[in-house]
């Protein structure tokens, strides 16, 4: 894997290298096969252009990022992986995020391919291809969703920040599979402005990158704030892993790479503990009308479903009519039993600094699975709702998490997912340093 971004930095001050080699190094990358679907639109010249203007000291000096498609970006449509939005009006502006990743020095190599608008977690999309798993060579395996061509584009070595969003995981789904790192934040630390929406409620902006040290800086420089990380051991925190709903219909490459982590952490003085968390057992019934995202999404999709409505991919279509029969009381109802639900979880989690648990329960499943056609439908839904449970557990919580990976060489991508409730971003992302570092002294 390409170094990451903080020893490029480096290499960069050190006059080892410079940012316009280092960009035609992500150009060459993002042209080739490994790249092949992952972009829905580049702008190789105009980040050839923002590299040679960087300067050495900017956090991003002139280094390649990219940004899915569900960005303003000034100057072009949004699709948002449709094709119903592929000839809108152009942006005015970019989205704030972008906008603070080119102040940083950010040289934007192109817009990333995703799930038709971001509604699923296995990265299929039938409009403008899928990006393809590198993880295995021998078989084509899903890259993830939502953010698929974001991952691609990170583990690939395209580029060293993956801007996209996580509404149920669609940060930390295609990061564990492709063997990257994954920071959800807490959602109201980045503006969502200018991203077009899946849920108001739980879209958080985000992104991926190849090391926890560069999670922290995308975040800092998503956030306009400092990440109070701290250097104490691994023995100064109290950790829990919490079994139940985590670990259901788990496979064995998950749940081998998962324990081996555990015993590592141990072995360097953690202190973990198992916990029940019977609380999570009430998402069912809080969720039993549907939940947040078809809702949501509906409200905002109800007038182009009509007018285009054979335009959008047949399975997030599905997805999105599912909201059209929430009742608005049922609505209000589900506001509330988040509230509450929400602080029975955070005096549950109080106790701790960091819960552990495994990002997603599988590995990436083979691409011929789910691919788009309505006879692997029943694999697609089934694969996508495993995918999106462990993860969308923190979204409703309005919490944070990173996923980390935790597999081995000549394993398939296994991640690690670190959490906690509501602005406990910089306790989440210290522990990950900590881990990440033992994690890579057995590797």
């Amino acid at each position: 894997m390409r170094p990451d971004l903080h020893a490029t930095r480096l290499s960069l001050l050190a006059g080892a290298s410079d940012a316009r080699a280092e960009m035609e190094h992500s150009i060459t990358t993002a042209a080739s096969a490994a790249c092949a679907y992952a972009f829905t639109r580049t702008s190789f010249d105009e980040a050839r252009q923002a590299a040679a203007a960087a300067q050495p000291m900017q956090r991003l000096a002139g280094l390649a990022f990219s940004a899915k498609d569900l960005f303003d970006l000034a100057g072009q449509p949004t699709p948002a992986g449709s094709v119903v939005l592929a000839h809108a009006p152009s942006a005015r502006a970019d989205a704030p995020a972008v906008a603070r990743l080119r102040a940083a020095g950010g040289a934007l190599i192109g817009r990333t391919n995703m799930t038709e608008f971001a509604f699923s977690g296995v990265g299929v999309n039938p409009h403008y291809g899928t990006p393809v798993n590198g993880c295995d060579p021998a078989t084509q395996r899903i890259p993830g969703g939502s953010s698929s061509g974001a991952a691609i584009s990170v583990a690939s070595g395209a580029a060293f920040i993956g801007l996209g969003s996580d509404t149920g995981g669609s940060i930390r789904i295609p990061a564990a599979l492709n063997g990257i790192v994954g920071f959800k934040n807490t959602a109201r630390l980045v503006p969502t402005d200018g991203a077009l929406p899946l849920s108001t409620t739980l879209d958080t902006v985000c992104a991926m990158t190849r090391s926890v040290r560069d999670a922290i800086t995308a975040h800092e420089i998503l956030a306009a704030r400092r990440v109070t990380a701290g250097t104490a051991p691994l023995s100064a925190y109290r950790l829990a892993v919490v079994k139940d709903l985590f670990f259901d219909e788990v496979d064995s490459a998950v749940s081998h790479a998962f324990e081996r982590t555990m015993r590592t952490l141990r072995t360097a003085g953690a202190r973990i503990e198992e916990i029940a968390l019977p609380e999570l057992a009430d998402l069912r019934s809080i969720n039993a009308t549907g939940g947040f995202s078809a809702a949501e999404a509906y409200a905002w999709h109800r007038l182009l479903l009509e007018r285009s409505g054979a335009g959008y991919d047949v399975r997030v279509a599905q997805r999105i009519l599912k909201g059209a029969t929430m009742k608005a009381h049922e609505y209000i109802e589900l506001i509330h039993a988040r509230r509450d639900w929400i602080a029975r979880m955070e005096a549950a989690l109080a106790p701790f600094d960091v819960l552990l648990s495994p990002t997603v329960p599988l590995v990436a499943p083979p691409l011929a699975e789910v691919a788009p056609g309505a006879e692997r439908d029943e694999a697609f839904f089934r694969i996508n709702t495993l995918l999106l449970r462990n993860p969308s557990v923190i979204n409703m919580l309005d919490g944070c998490a990173l996923s980390l990976p935790c597999h081995v060489e000549g394993e398939l991508p296994v991640g690690l997912m670190l959490w906690h409730a509501a602005l406990h971003d910089d306790a989440v992302l210290a522990v990950a340093l900590q881990v990440e570092r033992e994690l890579q002294a057995i590797h």
